[in-house]
């Protein structure tokens, strides 16, 4: 199917607090133009941009205050209500498809005004695999978070807050010139767009890795990570063979084994998906456990009320930390003798803007806009469509409900 998207918009974006990610650099506007010479595309001036409207400016992108002459508005997170035009097309990172409580008010707006609503999120290739995400970017900034909160239970020198950093480049400058112990050893669990961004933090970083069994019996001279997968890290219940593929269809009747590798590493990183019939990772009776080594526990996925215990609550970019008293199962001030520090911050992305919105509109140029301009015939764009013209779609039908209650 044809798209009549000829004029876009790229809106300033209005949650609070402040997103300053961008849906396309100064750069890729000036690539899109290029490629697609039809198309007119402008930026809506914005105050809180990591990219500035100066920088813009000079890549000869069009500024405006205005987009009411728009055929599809692009922005990056929920639009807020005061801001959705009546009538128009919006591509941004909608939350609703889950049925999220907060974002109700927004999905019944966009069909009482009208709106045509695709979502990032549900843009996939034939095969169903995503093809825009911010996850790599939450695993380097959690990753580096997890020093910091290291720094602030251990002490040596402060690492910069991420985002106060200008880029990873800075980033890392930070995290090369942080004295790691020897004896440091850390075990994560995720292996996709999360993981890897983690993993490619603590290789940099100089923490090597090692493989499960023999981070529970090696004896190491220097810092290192093991990475742990779905049969590392579960079992079955019953005693039969662990099946990789049947866990992941339905993981009931699995148990995991984390509580080992627990008693080793002082640092855990949690980027995995979490399936809420799954098992518990680390319960309030683990952390009990007398041998437990973890002083840090950086979740990256954030779960709360998920298969971390100690992840009481989300966190901010602001304030990321807090601690875990491990007896009480309660939250103590970051730092108390005895807790455990937890990074449980739910928007890292936004820690690193400029890299994150640079990575993520390299795939919308790439991946996304050839099906969103020209002929849609893989159907990219019909799949990601929630909303057409104030009528959901056949497969979001299931929403009438949440969008009306």
């Amino acid at each position: 199917m044809a798209h009549p998207y000829r004029k876009l918009g790229i809106i300033r974006e209005g949650k609070q607090p402040a997103d300053r990610r961008v849906p396309l650099t100064p750069n890729q506007c000036r690539e899109v133009t290029f490629r697609y010479p039809w198309i007119d595309l402008v930026v809506q001036r914005s105050p809180v941009r990591a990219y500035t409207d100066l920088e813009y400016e000079m890549a000869g992108v069009k500024l405006v205050d205005d987009l009411a002459d728009r055929d599809l508005i692009i922005g990056v997170k929920e639009v807020p209500l005061d801001m959705l035009l009546p009538g128009k097309s919006y591509l941004f990172f909608s939350h609703t498809i889950k049925e999220q409580p907060h974002n109700r008010k927004l999905l019944r707006a966009v069909i009482e005004r009208r709106i045509t609503l695709i979502d990032h999120e549900l843009l996939a290739n034939p095969d169903g695999e995503r093809v825009l995400a911010f996850g790599y970017w939450a695993g380097v900034v959690g990753a580096y978070n997890a020093f910091r909160a290291w720094q602030l239970a251990h002490g040596g020198p402060a690492l910069k807050a991420a985002h106060a950093c200008h880029d990873l480049e800075e980033l890392e400058k930070q995290l090369h010139a942080f004295p790691l112990p020897k004896d440091l050893r850390i075990v994560m669990t995720g292996g996709g767009r999360v993981g890897k961004g983690a993993m490619g933090v603590l290789e940099r970083a100089g923490v090597e890795r090692v493989k499960a069994q023999d981070f529970l019996q090696g004896d190491f001279n220097k810092p290192v990570y093991t990475y742990l997968g779905s049969s590392d890290l579960y079992e079955r219940v019953d005693g039969r063979p662990f099946d990789k593929a049947a866990f992941h269809q339905d993981p009931t009747g699995h148990r995991a084994r984390f509580l080992p590798y627990a008693r080793k590493a002082q640092m855990y990183l949690a980027c995995h998906y979490w399936d809420p019939r799954g098992p518990k990772i680390l319960s309030a009776e683990d952390l009990r456990d007398p041998q437990l080594a973890l002083s840090v526990i950086a979740d990256v996925s954030c779960d709360v009320g998920g298969p971390i215990d100690s992840t009481l609550r989300a966190t901010t970019i602001n304030d990321p930390f807090f601690g875990y008293d491990r007896t009480s199962g309660k939250e103590v001030p970051a730092g108390t003798s005895g807790s455990i520090t937890v990074m449980a911050v739910d928007n890292l992305p936004c820690e690193l803007p400029r890299d994150a919105s640079e990575a993520f509109g390299l795939d919308l140029v790439e991946r996304v806009l050839p099906h969103l301009v020209g002929n849609d015939e893989e159907g990219m764009i019909e799949r990601a469509t929630i909303v057409r013209n104030g009528e959901l779609a056949v497969r979001f039908a299931h929403l009438a409900e949440y969008a009306s209650a």
